[in-house]
C-alpha cells in the first residue's frame, strides 16, 4: 500500500556557482524538523470508476521528476514522504491510509502536499486533515479552495468517484455539524450540468467560471477569495491540472478546450499561500501517459514550486 522514499526520482544537474542548489540536491526522506512533505497517492481507480483516462497512477513520480531540477530557493526542508499506492480498485481503502499519512504528517508539524493520482485524492487529503482538525477544534472553519474544471459534486450514493469527492465531504461535513465552505474557480458550464450547478448554488459553493477569469477580473476574483478566506481558520488548497488549458495541461484525463492559464492562477494560489492559514495543499489528474513534452508534468511542478516557495 504505501512506497517510501525513492531518490531514484530525485536527479538533475549540479551547477558549479555557490548557491546553486536545486530540488534534488535538497530534498531528503522525512525528519523530525517540521517542513514541506510531498507524499503522492498513486491511484487510477477514481478515474477508471469516473470513465475517464487511465494513467494518473503515474503522476506522482513524473511530479517529482520535474520538480527535481527546479531551483532551490526556499528556506526550510522538503521531504519526500513516499507513495500511498490504490491496489485495483481497492479506492476507499487507500483513501483511508492516505488519510492516515496525511494526519500523521499534520502532527508531526509538516505541511503536507499530496501529489495525485485522480481527484478521487481529495476525499483522502481532507479525512487526514478532518481527523487532525477535529481533535483540536470541535468546528473548525475550514475552506476547501479547489481550482478545477469541474465541480466534483456528483452524486456517490451510487459509486464514488473522481467526480464525487466534494460531494462526499459535503455529506461528512454534514454529519459531523460542521460548517461546508467550498470555492471552486476555473469551472467550465460546458462540462458541468444543470444539476450540478445547481447543487453548487445550495451548498453555497463560492464559484468563478473559466470564461470569467481573465487578467481584467483578476482583482475582483482575489477581492472575493480574500472574503471567502476571512470566514475560514484554516484552508485546503487543491488543484486538478484539468483546469489548464488543453496547451498548457495536455496530460490530464479530460483536457480543457478552454481552461484557465497558469499566468491567472499562480497569483491566486500566491495569495491562498501567503495568507497564514493554509495547512495542506494537493494536486491532482497529472497523466504522464497522454502528456507532450512533459508539459502537464511542468506545469504541476511549477504549482508545487510556487505553493511551498517561501
Amino acid at each position: 500500500m504505501a512506497d517510501r522514499f525513492n531518490d531514484t526520482l530525485w536527479q538533475g544537474r549540479a551547477d558549479p556557482e555557490p548557491d546553486s542548489d536545486r530540488w534534488h540536491q535538497k530534498v531528503a526522506p522525512v525528519a523530525e524538523t517540521p517542513g514541506v512533505a510531498l507524499l503522492g497517492f498513486a491511484s487510477d481507480a477514481g478515474v477508471r470508476r469516473n470513465h475517464g483516462r487511465p494513467g494518473a497512477s503515474e503522476g506522482p513520480a513524473a511530479i517529482r521528476r520535474a520538480l527535481a531540477n527546479l531551483a532551490w530557493h526556499r528556506q526550510g526542508p522538503v521531504y519526500d514522504a513516499g507513495d500511498v499506492r490504490c491496489e485495483g480498485d481497492a479506492l476507499e481503502a487507500a483513501q483511508q491510509a492516505l488519510g492516515v499519512r496525511v494526519h500523521q504528517l499534520l502532527s508531526a508539524g509538516h505541511f503536507p502536499v499530496v501529489l495525485g493520482g485522480g481527484h478521487e485524492v481529495a476525499f483522502g487529503s481532507w479525512q487526514g486533515l478532518a481527523q487532525y482538525l477535529g481533535a483540536r477544534e470541535a468546528h473548525p472553519r475550514l475552506g476547501i479552495i479547489n481550482f478545477d474544471a469541474h465541480f466534483d459534486l456528483r452524486d456517490p450514493a451510487a459509486v464514488t468517484s473522481s467526480g464525487t469527492p466534494f460531494a462526499q465531504i459535503a455529506n461528512a461535513c454534514e454529519q459531523r455539524h460542521w460548517p461546508f465552505r467550498y470555492a471552486c474557480l476555473g469551472v467550465s458550464r460546458a462540462s458541468n450540468t444543470r444539476a450540478l450547478f445547481r447543487r453548487a448554488e445550495r451548498l453555497g459553493v463560492l464559484v468563478h467560471e473559466d470564461r470569467a477569469m481573465r487578467e481584467s477580473t483578476l482583482e475582483a476574483i482575489a477581492a472575493d477569495l480574500d472574503r471567502f478566506m476571512a470566514d475560514c481558520d484554516h484552508l485546503y488548497l487543491t488543484v486538478d491540472l484539468d483546469v489548464l488549458p488543453a496547451c498548457e495541461a495536455p496530460g490530464v484525463s479530460a483536457p480543457a478546450a478552454r481552461g484557465v492559464s497558469l499566468q491567472l492562477i499562480e497569483p491566486l494560489i500566491q495569495q491562498i499561500r501567503d495568507s497564514g492559514k493554509l495547512r495542506l495543499a494537493d494536486l491532482a489528474e497529472l497523466n504522464p501517459s497522454h502528456d507532450i513534452d512533459s508539459r502537464t508534468a511542468r506545469a504541476a511542478a511549477r504549482l508545487v514550486w510556487c505553493i511551498t516557495e517561501q
